[in-house]
C-alpha cells in the first residue's frame, strides 16, 4: 500500500511539472522576475532627448556590445569594469547634468543595477533608466 501511494504521489508531481516546464520555456523572455522600475526613475527616449546637452548617456551593456554601436556621446559604464570605467564617467559628470542609463532592452537588468550603484555608491541624483533600453533607442531613432 505504501509503495503504491508513493508512486501515485510521484506521478502527480510529474504530471504537474509538465505544464509548468512548458509554460516556463514558452514565457522565458516574456516574464520579468524583478519589480518594475518606479516611474520616477524611468525616462523615455523623447524625454531624454528633450534634455539636450544636459544628458550624460551611460551604456551599461558589455564592452563588446558598446564597441559595436552606442548612442552618440554615450559613456561605457558596466558592472564588469566598474572600477576602471567609473573615473572616466565622473570626469564628465557635473551636478546639473542628468544621467540616463541603458542596456540591451527593458528586460535587461544591467541598466537598473548601474543606475542603483550611481545613486547609492557615487551619491548621484538625477539618474534615470531608459525605457526600452538600446532597443527602444533604435526604434525611436528611425
Amino acid at each position: 500500500m505504501k509503495v503504491s501511494a508513493v508512486r501515485q504521489a510521484l506521478l502527480l508531481i510529474a504530471l504537474a511539472l509538465v505544464p509548468a516546464i512548458g509554460e516556463a520555456i514558452y514565457f522565458r523572455n516574456k516574464v520579468s522576475w524583478q519589480a518594475p522600475i518606479p516611474a520616477s526613475e524611468l525616462v523615455t527616449v523623447a524625454q531624454a532627448q528633450s534634455w539636450g546637452d544636459t544628458v550624460i548617456w551611460v551604456d551599461a551593456r558589455p564592452s563588446e556590445e558598446f564597441d559595436r554601436d552606442y548612442i552618440p556621446g554615450a559613456i561605457s559604464l558596466n558592472e564588469d569594469r566598474w572600477n576602471e570605467l567609473l573615473p572616466q564617467f565622473l570626469g564628465q559628470w557635473s551636478p546639473e547634468r542628468k544621467v540616463v542609463v541603458y542596456c540591451s532592452a527593458q528586460s535587461c537588468n544591467a541598466s537598473r543595477e548601474v543606475a542603483k550603484r550611481l545613486r547609492d555608491e557615487a551619491q548621484l541624483k538625477n539618474v534615470f533608466v531608459l525605457d526600452g533600453g538600446w532597443e527602444g533607442w533604435l526604434k525611436n531613432k528611425r
